[in-house]
This record gives structure tokens, sequence and C-alpha cells, in this order.
């Protein structure tokens, strides 16, 4: 009852505006699914993976901009259809997949025509035995809304622009900041840029300008932190506001999905070609100027010999990111290999050794054992290894309930269990942990602790702010930062860094057929 008065509000308002002399608002509809699906990784997403939003909840995805009362809100008869977002994980099956553009392409069809669509993507989504589902996905919204539709695409900078998504894309732009503290300013770029265009009336860009870069880098070394990505993307910034130019970006590409779509790539959009065309290859060379300086954000080591480190380091709390089962990149999030390593050393036997808290591994049976147990009660249980046990199989854990929260919406269920000086938070589900109340919430002192190991690459900003010390431990898992050992068979080659004394590539402009001519195919 609530959406249908919404909408009928938004509809009355919008007549009562063209009936006194104004232009009709434009009628913008909202649709997308976003996820980093890595092909490196057993696992695989389902329907049930995602949290799926439909009509005026989708509003809530982004309340710096478009809440209730917002200007935005004024500016368009906005019409959300059907959003999906999920955690990083494996490929999606075609089955999850197919579903979820049903959803969407069912829902747009309801409220036809439109003016706009902002088209909210990760860019990095893998489906079971489908290349370029995000390209395959704006086609068949392409084919529903029809070819007058202005398109404006949000991205992250670590998904993948093909040429198909490119050509039915008539704005398109990422995130400028790794970590992604800009990820709704970005939003709200996309819908602004949109809305200048339908109503200034300019329409869809007139030149679109694509470069693919040879360069696939993982997050943690390409973070806006440090050089060189830190003067790229600011270069980003000011050839943005060059004039003629509209918009201007830089993807790294996604390196855990093995799909040639999977490379750098530079975009810009605007109506005077020559600026188009300069803004391109100025980006596409610059950022081919820096490859080799692309390095890890923090040092990195064996888990081995980051533990040996911060043992021995006075810095406390001192991080450890156990990156390759990061469940934010797309790692399965149950890989014991580490968690086992850390419960073999000495060290950690007793509860007089240095105090270590382990983020985290999912454990159903230990969730069940530790609820029927109790805080303070004694309980001994398998975590881990259910969907990637390639590098360890489940690992036995006995100790004590420190601590129960419930009703997480992630995890589900977390226990935390003590065994000698290692606190284990075990989840009913993968959780990824960014937040100290992730950490206080369950009684837990991150701030206190000696040693804090987190399946996590580079950390994001809370915990960045929080550490002492910091390494990057190079561990095993669906997204491996050493690339090196990854088998690749699908990408273009050669590609920087997996292949060596690379050739300068063309960085020449590639110009995108207009939507209004691309075919949908």
């Amino acid at each position: 009852m609530f959406k249908r008065t919404m909408y009928a509000c938004t509809a009355f308002f919008a007549a009562l505006s063209s009936f006194a002399g104004n232009p009709p608002l434009p009628r913008i509809a909202i649709a997308g699914i976003g996820i980093e699906s890595s092909t490196f990784s057993p696992a695989l997403s389902t329907v049930a993976s995602f949290t799926i939003k439909r009509g005026a909840e989708i509003f809530t995805s982004y309340p710096t901009f478009l809440q209730s009362g917002s200007p935005y809100r004024s500016r368009a008869v906005w019409l959300p259809a059907v959003t999906a977002r999920s955690l990083p994980g494996g490929a999606v099956t075609r089955e999850a997949y197919e579903t979820m553009v049903g959803y969407i392409l069912d829902s747009l069809r309801k409220n036809l025509p439109y003016d706009g669509l902002f088209f909210d993507i990760h860019g990095a989504m893998s489906v079971v035995g489908l290349d370029d589902p995000e390209g395959d996905l704006i086609t068949r919204v392409r084919k529903v809304v029809g070819s007058k539709t202005i398109i404006s695409t949000s991205m992250d900078l670590h998904g993948n622009v093909s040429m198909r998504l490119a050509e039915q894309s008539d704005l398109i732009t990422c995130y400028r900041m790794a970590p992604h503290e800009d990820a709704l300013e970005t939003k709200q770029r996309s819908v602004e840029q949109l809305l200048q265009r339908l109503e200034s009336g300019k329409g869809k860009p007139k030149y679109k300008a694509w470069v693919p870069v040879p360069i696939l880098l993982p997050g943690e070394q390409t973070s806006t932190r440090i050089e060189p990505a830190k003067g790229l993307y600011e270069e980003v910034r000011t050839v943005a506001k060059t004039p003629g130019v509209i918009e201007a970006a830089v993807w790294m590409g996604y390196p855990w999905a093995d799909e040639p779509r999977n490379h750098g790539v530079v975009m810009v959009t605007g109506d005077e070609k020559s600026a188009v065309a300069a803004a391109a290859e100025k980006l596409a060379s610059h950022f081919w100027s820096v490859r080799s300086q692309f390095h890890f954000v923090a040092p990195t080591g064996s888990l081995e010999q980051c533990l040996d480190t911060a043992v021995s380091s006075q810095k406390h709390p001192f991080f450890i990111s156990d990156s390759g089962d990061n469940p934010t990149a797309g790692g399965a999030g149950d890989v014991t290999w580490s968690l086992q390593y850390i419960l073999s050393r000495k060290e950690f036997n007793t509860n007089k050794g240095p105090v270590l808290i382990y983020a985290s591994i999912p454990g159903p049976d230990m969730i069940e054992k530790a609820l029927q147990a109790g805080v303070g009660a004694k309980v001994k249980g398998f975590v881990g290894a259910a969907v990637d046990s390639r590098y360890a199989p489940p690992l036995l854990i006995d100790g004590t309930v420190y601590s129960m929260y419930k009703g997480d919406p992630d995890a589900g269920v977390e226990a935390v269990i003590q065994t000698g000086s290692v606190y284990v938070i075990v989840t009913q589900k993968r959780k990824p942990y960014h937040k100290e109340a992730d950490f206080t919430r369950l009684n837990l002192q991150p701030r206190k602790a000696d040693i804090v190991v987190v399946k996590i690459g580079y950390l994001e900003p809370e915990l960045y702010n929080m550490k002492a010390d910091w390494l990057l431990a190079l561990t095993p898992g669906g997204v491996d930062q050493d690339l090196a050992r990854l088998p690749y068979k699908r990408i273009e080659r050669p590609m920087c860094p997996v292949d060596k004394n690379i050739p300068n590539p063309d960085l020449s402009v590639r110009w995108v057929e207009s939507s209004d001519e691309a075919r949908l195919d």
C-alpha cells in the first residue's frame, strides 16, 4: 500500500508540474546486480547469496542522496525496479542469474517508458557458462527499455568493461578510491550526470572512448592510499573537468576470474571528440607508464614470517591480513589452512601466550554446539572447509565459549571460541570483519590484543586507523594474491604482471558505438 501511495504521489506531482507549464519530470528506473565472483574458488553463488530489493526499498541503498525528501527525489519520477547485491563469492549459477535477470526485466516492463535508467552494478560477476554477464544483462535491459532511454552505469573500479557493456552504457563511471570510501559519492555522480543530460535536453554523449590496457592487478597492489594509483586517480579527477568531457574513469579489472574481458580499461565520455580522445589516451598512457610501480599496500610475507614478526614486535595491535581467502574479494571464507597453522604454534597453546584474535571462520557445527553449551562452557567441534577444502580439511577446535551474538545479517550467529591465547570468531555463515564494532559486540577488544588476523586484503578504514603495524600474508585460497600461482587459461595474453617484458601496446582510442546503433545480440 505504501509503495502504491508513494508512486501515486510522485505521478501526481509530476502531472501538477506539467500542468503548471514546467516540463514533465524525467522517468528514471533503477536496476542492477552486484557481486565479485572468483572462478578460482570452488564456491558457487545462488539466489540465496543475494540481498534482493524491489521498488521503494531500493532507495535505502542510497541514503546520502535518494532518501525521502532529498532534492534528487523531486527532480524525477523514480521507478526503482529490482537490485541484487551479494558479498563476493564464487561464480553465480546460471539458474540464479536467469532468475534475477527475470526479476529485473519483469519489473521494468511494468512501468515503461523510461527517459533514463541508473544501472548500478559491480562489474566483476562471473556466471557459470556465460562470458561477460554484465554485458549480457545490460543488453537484455536495453531490449526492454529501448534505445531512447539514457543508461548511466556506476561500477567498482575492480570491475570489467567489455565493449558490449560500453556500447549499451550511455554514461559510465567507477570508484576513484580503494578502499572504496567514495562508493556512494560515485553513485551520486552517476545519477547527477544522468539528470543533467535529461534536464538540459543534451541527451546521450556524442562520443565514448574505450582503451583496453593489458594490466591486471589485485586491489592490494592498487590502493589509492599510495602511489602510483593515488596519482593516477588524481589525474582522473583532473581530466574529468576538461571542457568537452563529461566523465573519465579507469578500471583495474578483476584478477580472480579467468575471462577474456578481465583487464584494465580507460573510458571517457563527452561531446567534443578531440577532448575525449586526448583525455582517454592521456590516462591510458599514464596507466601503462606506471605499470612496474604497483606494489602491495603493506609489506608481505608467508604466514610463518608474518607471525614471527608479529610475535616479536612491541607494536600492538599488530594486524595480519589472511589475504588468500578474503571473502570480500571472492574467497570462500572457509579455508582453514591459516587457522590450522596458528593453532599449531606453541606460543598460543596456553592462555598466557600472546592474545590473538582470528576473524573469522564459518562453522555451523560449532555454532550449534556453542548454542547448546552456552557462554563459559567447554565445546569441541569442526569449523571450515565445507566449501574450499583444497588446502586443509575441516578443523577440530577444542575450547571454551567466550561470547556469542545472535542476529547478524551476514553471519547469523557468531561465537568466540577461546583455545589457548587464541580467540577464534566462528560464524554460522561467512562474514567479513571490517569495523571495530564487529569485534566489540563480541566482547573482544582488538585495540588491546597483541595480534589480530583478519581474512581481508587491504585493511578497511577503521582497521587501518586502529593498527599499530600490519603485514599482508600471502596465503592460499580462491583469491590468491600471488597471481603467478593462478592457472590462467583464458585471459588475453600477454598481460602485465603475469607476463614479463611485454611490448608497448596500442593505447589509441577505440570509438564506441552509440547505444542507438549498437547491436542487441
